[in-house]
């Protein structure tokens, strides 16, 4: 059965905290607050210090009556201990693994739940690209968390949708099949709402029938008058994404990109997709690479258009990962998000043409052999653009 295309929903609030220092400290208070429920749904888990609080919150909850569910991707919660998986099962919370690798499994291993979601008494969601890893959660010696990440607080009419994502997904066959259909349909997203506060609509890839993300992605910057800020820190997008946005930047919009500098967790990503910085740069979109500390960071903003979550945007997360992203219209979080990524752009290298031409061949070298590998993996694992 295909997910359904979830509508604009009226009457919403949105907290956006930047780094693990501000919103780690507010996801556990509003777990130890659960009077009902606790849902989660993460790609990365790994045992250490976050995780331990987490656990010990969550046992907590269980005791006092609160029903905790946890569905974390077999792959991205390789490093949980065992002892820390059966002191949550003892403990009463119910825990499941998505898509358990195998072996014999092929193709079917490369599915993955990329999404992150924590929803507290079906009251409340937090959203973004953070897991229950020290690296988000923890600061370090200088007082910044090591990974440069973010969570949405929403509350209003939309956690219902997040919840019926969560149900949705907790029901489904723990083991996905491996090969994509033949051909993934287009959807008709609902209209560019006419509000300007308080709007949401939450917007999904399912890896299965529709990958309306993208749609919505595409669809928004086609539209846009003033400014495409984009922020991902694997920049591998499909030719459909880079052509949107060299014809936003062609036609007058000022378009920026805001990737991973050298301080990133998978730098043969990071030389793979300097090869399009060229013709983007020739086209007028400005690329700035982050320097402090590892960009993580999924946001979107075009004109009053905000979507953040989980999706990179890139062609190994739009062809096999389940995705979630919040979609928003909100004036007040517009400029929240725009003041971050103007703070963002302040820690950054801003290339330019003359940059790329003067590259070293030895750096030249290393995306000529990552560019290739990344182009081979794409038509070898059948992943259409």
């Amino acid at each position: 059965m295909a997910t359904p295309i979830y509508p604009w929903r009226e009457g919403n609030t949105f907290e956006l905290m930047m780094d693990g220092d501000r919103f780690f400290p507010r996801m556990l208070q509003a777990m130890a607050q659960a009077v009902c429920s606790i849902d989660i749904e993460l790609y990365l888990v790994e045992s250490g210090n976050s995780t331990q609080k987490v656990m010990d919150i969550l046992l907590q909850a269980v005791a006092r009556g609160v029903r905790v569910r946890c569905r974390f991707d077999s792959l991205g919660s390789r490093e949980l201990q065992e002892s820390d998986r059966q002191r949550l099962l003892q403990g009463g919370v119910d825990l499941r693994f998505y898509n358990p690798l195998n072996l014999l499994g092929g193709r079917s291993n490369l599915h993955r739940d990329h999404r992150k979601l924590v929803i507290v008494d079906g009251g409340v969601v937090f959203i973004g690209g953070a897991g229950f890893t020290d690296a988000f959660c923890i600061p370090g010696t200088e007082g910044r968390c090591l990974w440069h990440e973010q969570m949405l607080e929403v509350q209003g009419p939309v956690v219902a949708d997040w919840v019926a994502i969560f149900e949705r997904q907790w029901q489904v066959t723990e083991r996905r099949g491996g090969r994509q259909p033949a051909r993934l349909r287009r959807v008709r997203l609902p209209p560019h709402p006419s509000g300007s506060d308080g709007l949401a609509r939450v917007s999904l890839t399912d890896g299965r029938t529709h990958r309306e993300l993208v749609q919505a992605l595409l669809a928004n910057i086609a539209r846009a008058k003033r400014q495409v800020w984009l922020a991902t820190p694997y920049f591998a997008p499909t030719w459909r994404i880079r052509r949107a946005l060299a014809r936003a930047a062609r036609r007058g919009v000022d378009v920026r990109l805001l990737l991973c500098g050298e301080v990133t967790d998978h730098p043969p990503v990071r030389y793979a997709g300097q090869r399009y910085y060229r013709r983007l740069l020739a086209a007028g979109v400005r690329i700035f690479e982050y320097q402090p500390r590892f960009l993580h960071l999924k946001t979107v903003l075009v004109d009053d258009w905000v979507s953040l979550g989980s999706s990179n945007f890139d062609h190994w997360t739009l062809h096999w990962n389940l995705e979630a992203n919040q979609n928003i219209v909100d004036s007040r979080l517009t400029l929240v998000v725009e003041q971050s990524f103007t703070a963002d752009f302040a820690e950054s290298r801003e290339w330019t043409l003359n940059d790329w031409l003067a590259l070293p061949w030895t750096h030249r070298m290393k995306i000529r052999l990552w560019g290739t590998i990344n182009r081979i993996a794409i038509l070898w694992l059948d992943i259409r653009s």
